[in-house]
């Protein structure tokens, strides 16, 4: 009584709650009776006053072991706050000077600090152990517990040595292990590794029921993204990117777009990661582009939005990213793209590593693969996957799965087939094999074990691959069979399967979502496949042929065709959004560009056009270093040859950028290189057709000038110089 009497008034004077949430008394009482501790909770559950709370009420110091800075001033900022002092808490890393270092020893010396953060790799420096052994330690308070396993989304191997560590500053200490995010797997290894067996296990429900959850198919990325935020602004979001140049990208392409953004990654300066994260908790900027790196420990409650414009690594990253979402109870928006080519490129990341490493990592990513391409709930799948048995019911719609219409297919035969096989052969095969065995797939593996003689082989190839992914996903995760993690996710039959072989039912499964061939990700903005005001191109045709005639040039020196028909679908009304045009930019819109913006005017306004609100998305940040790199070569007259072996390009590739930055309105000096290889009449030929001709057609030119007398690199070359020097 005493204990809990206790409790509630140091609750009330050093944090100003109440009342405590969910399991929170019954851990902190768990630890005050020097018991170790064992606490899954999930992010914004309140983990930290676990730990915070019995130091301050203990005698001596707690450790309290961090795996970042950042998380670790984040947390003595507050606790200075909340305890009035600065000696209260301190954290001990890298990140000190001399004088830092010994001002803290001398603090917790002298018994004014409660709590104490590390690093484990601070922690395992042979100065800062006989330090800490001469010290009255209450308990080791481990953070991130996830980092010590393998099977963890951010296992780092520092977090292994810790027991022995503990073992080495004294006897007796009692531990805590806090995560966030912990699957039965992970779970196991972070009590073998800490040698806590006999722990108190406390693991609150992983379900976040304010978070809506949704993935989408990854095309036209960044114009989704730029107008997600441009339609949630003002409010927080963080956006995840796999690379610290597409957070560079996605960064510009949103600042470009009017929304307050800032990049966030390992490349950055530590000082300017450091304003870019307190710019965020201060709302100074409403939306951070960042690696992985960010958030962890973040504790901005607001945050209403979390993007991933890559699928992530692992389900465990996925979870605790989107974790950041709605850590008031509020609003949060978790919104993922997904795309065969990221999944490509995170099986190439892994190619290098050691076997064991990387099986562990194919099985971790295809769980992130079966997330995203199934219909079935999505709060039910992560839920699962944490060893949690959630009905779908309680997702009240708030994924994306959930909303739409489902399209189910009679699982029963096919199951049961399947159910069999994994009986019949010994429970010795995953499921990837266990689908190419179905769709008849001759590969090595197969013939070895003599499955193509097997009847079932092939027999399921006319339902097709999507059916036998969408049954296997499924019967995981209605418990007909289970994942054997230690053995690289070889399938075993459960209680359940074993019945439905003895005795099945009817039984219906849902159809994977279909994740079609995408388009390139860095396609321009314009729409594609939109109508197109066939009234207004006409218009537009004859104000060009009227201006080209003005200027004695020919049509498509002006502006291009497709530059046109793209004017009939967006309908720019000004300087800024005709620049956005393909083959526009701002040479040609403020050349060429004013009668055509008055008579798109007119025209909207004479026929009372609705124009898309999302055209205003600007694009030219995606590529705009590279090709100002491009063109301060060709300033420095070096060969394009010389260019494109620095860019990695083939020669036709750039070409190609060159005739890209002429088309949009930049004015280039080739004469240096053209001069070198091409002779002075040959040029004049070229060029006198160009300014006759009514197109602008390479293919075209060769075939009228002649083959045989000219090169197409020369008739590339020359109608560049035409452009640049007529048309910009």
């Amino acid at each position: 009584m005493e204990i809990n009497k206790a409790l509630f008034d140091n609750l009330q004077n050093f944090f100003g709650f109440d009342n405590f949430k969910g399991d929170q008394e019954a851990i902190i009482t768990n630890i005050l009776q020097k018991k170790d501790t064992f606490v899954i909770m999930p992010t914004g559950g309140g983990k930290s006053i676990c730990y915070q709370l019995p130091a301050l009420m203990s005698e001596g110091t707690a450790l309290v072991i961090s795996p970042l800075i950042a998380l670790m001033k984040n947390q003595v900022d507050q606790l200075r706050a909340f305890g009035g002092t600065d000696s209260i808490a301190h954290f001990l890393n890298s990140s000190l000077n001399k004088a830092d270092t010994l001002k803290v020893k001398q603090d917790v010396s002298d018994g004014e600090t409660k709590l104490l953060y590390v690093a484990p790799e601070s922690l395992s420096k042979q100065e800062n152990i006989d330090f800490l052994r001469g010290l009255t330690v209450s308990f080791v308070a481990i953070d991130e517990a996830h980092c010590i396993s393998e099977w963890g989304h951010d296992f780092r191997p520092e977090y292994r040595k810790i027991r022995q560590i503990i073992n080495n500053i004294g006897e007796n200490i009692p531990i805590i292990a806090l995560t966030a995010t912990a699957t039965p797997k992970v779970q196991q290894d972070i009590q073998k590794n800490l040698q806590m067996n006999n722990a108190v296990l406390f693991k609150s429900s992983f379900n976040r029921s304010n978070l809506y959850y949704e993935v989408r198919a990854k095309r036209n990325v960044l114009k989704e993204i730029v107008r997600y935020a441009k339609k949630h602004a003002g409010k927080s979001g963080i956006i995840y990117c796999l690379s610290r140049k597409k957070v560079d990208e996605v960064a510009e392409a949103l600042r470009l777009n009017g929304i307050k953004a800032l990049p966030y990654h390992a490349g950055l300066d530590s000082k300017i990661r450091a304003e870019t994260q307190d710019s965020f908790l201060m709302e100074n900027v409403d939306v951070i582009v960042a690696t992985i790196a960010f958030g962890m420990g973040i504790d901005k409650p607001d945050v209403r939005y979390v993007i991933h414009h890559d699928i992530p690594k692992s389900m465990e990253g996925y979870y605790q990213e989107t974790g950041r979402a709605g850590r008031d109870g509020g609003e949060g928006n978790c919104l993922a793209f997904y795309s065969e080519k990221d999944i490509d490129k995170l099986a190439k990341f892994m190619k290098d590593k050691p076997v064991s490493e990387r099986e562990i990592g194919t099985q971790i990513l295809k769980e992130v693969i079966d997330y995203s391409e199934s219909a079935v709930c999505r709060r039910k799948q992560i839920l699962h996957y944490f060893g949690e048995n959630f009905n779908e019911t309680g997702c009240n719609s708030m994924c994306d799965n959930c909303r739409h219409p489902k399209k189910y297919f009679d699982a029963t035969q096919p199951l049961l087939q399947v159910l069999k096989f994994i009986q019949d052969c010994g429970e010795k095969f995953d499921d990837t094999y266990i689908i190419n065995l179905m769709m008849g797939v001759d590969n090595a593996q197969i013939s070895l074990h003599e499955h193509d003689k097997l009847p079932v082989f092939g027999s399921g190839a006319e339902q097709g691959e999507l059916l036998w992914k969408s049954l296997m996903r499924q019967a995981v995760l209605n418990n007909y069979v289970q994942k054997d993690i230690d053995s690289y996710g070889l399938l075993k039959l459960t209680k359940l399967g074993t019945a439905f072989i003895s005795n099945p039912a009817t039984i219906k499964f849902m159809m994977n979502n279909s994740m079609e061939a995408l388009e390139d990700e860095n396609e321009d903005f314009h729409q594609q496949g939109s109508s197109m005001d066939t009234a207004l191109l006409k218009k537009l045709k004859d104000l060009r042929e009227k201006i080209s005639k003005k200027n004695k040039l020919p049509p498509y020196v002006v502006f291009q065709e497709q530059s046109l028909e793209e004017m009939c679908i967006h309908y720019p009304i000004s300087v800024a959004e005709l620049k956005q045009i393909q083959g526009v930019g701002s040479g040609k819109a403020i050349k060429f560009g004013p009668p055509f913006i008055e008579l798109i005017k007119s025209h909207v306004e004479e026929n009372d056009i609705d124009r898309p609100v999302d055209f205003v998305i600007k694009s030219a940040a995606n590529k705009s270093a590279f090709k100002i790199s491009i063109i301060q070569n060709i300033d420095r007259q070096l060969t394009l040859g010389d260019i494109a072996a620095s860019k990695g390009l083939t020669y036709e590739e750039i070409l190609k950028e060159v005739e890209s930055i002429v088309g949009s309105g930049t004015k280039l000096n080739l004469n240096y290189y053209i001069d070198d290889i091409i002779d002075e009449d040959r040029q004049d030929e070229i060029f006198d057709y160009f300014r006759t001709s009514e197109v602008d057609s390479v293919d075209l030119a060769l075939s009228e000038l002649g083959k045989e007398d000219y090169t197409r690199e020369e008739i590339q070359l020359m109608r560049i110089k035409f452009l640049s020097e007529f048309g910009n």
